[in-house]
C-alpha cells in the first residue's frame, strides 16, 4: 500500500480493502512477482487511494457501487469494475474478515452530501 494516511479508520479499511482487490487482481492476470503490481495496477491503486482522500463522505462514506458520487474517471471505473468483478469472489477465500466487512459495509444506509457552496437567503 502506499503511503498515503486516513483521518479515519473507515477510509484506511477501505483503502486496504482496494489494494488487496488489485493485488488479487494483478496476480491473476498479470505477470508480475508475487507481493508486487504491474505498473498499470499500482496506478489504478494510486488513483482509487487519491479518490478515497477527497472522498465527501469519509467515515461515513457507503461502498463505491452504493454511492451517489461517480468520482472515477471513466476509464478508471471501468478498470476498478473489472477488479471488483475479478477480486471480490475470491476475496472470501483469502481475506474472509475483510470480505465479510465489505459486504456488511455495502449494507450501509448512503447519507445524501451536502452540497457546499452558497446558501439561498
Amino acid at each position: 500500500m502506499t503511503n498515503m494516511t486516513c483521518a479515519h479508520q473507515r477510509m484506511a479499511n477501505e483503502m486496504k480493502t482496494i489494494a488487496v482487490m488489485i493485488a488479487i487482481y494483478c496476480e491473476g492476470h498479470h505477470t508480475s512477482a508475487r507481493g508486487e503490481l504491474c505498473t498499470g495496477c499500482r496506478q489504478v491503486r494510486d488513483y482509487a487511494e487519491k479518490r478515497l482522500t477527497l472522498c465527501p463522505f469519509q467515515q461515513e462514506k457507503p461502498t463505491c457501487g452504493n454511492c451517489s458520487i461517480h468520482c472515477y474517471k471513466k476509464d478508471m471505473r471501468d478498470k476498478i469494475k473489472a477488479v471488483m468483478r475479478y477480486a471480490g469472489p475470491r476475496m472470501s477465500y483469502r481475506h474472509p474478515v475483510m470480505a465479510l466487512r465489505h459486504l456488511l459495509d455495502s449494507r450501509r444506509r448512503v447519507t445524501p452530501v451536502k452540497k457546499q457552496g452558497k446558501s439561498s437567503p
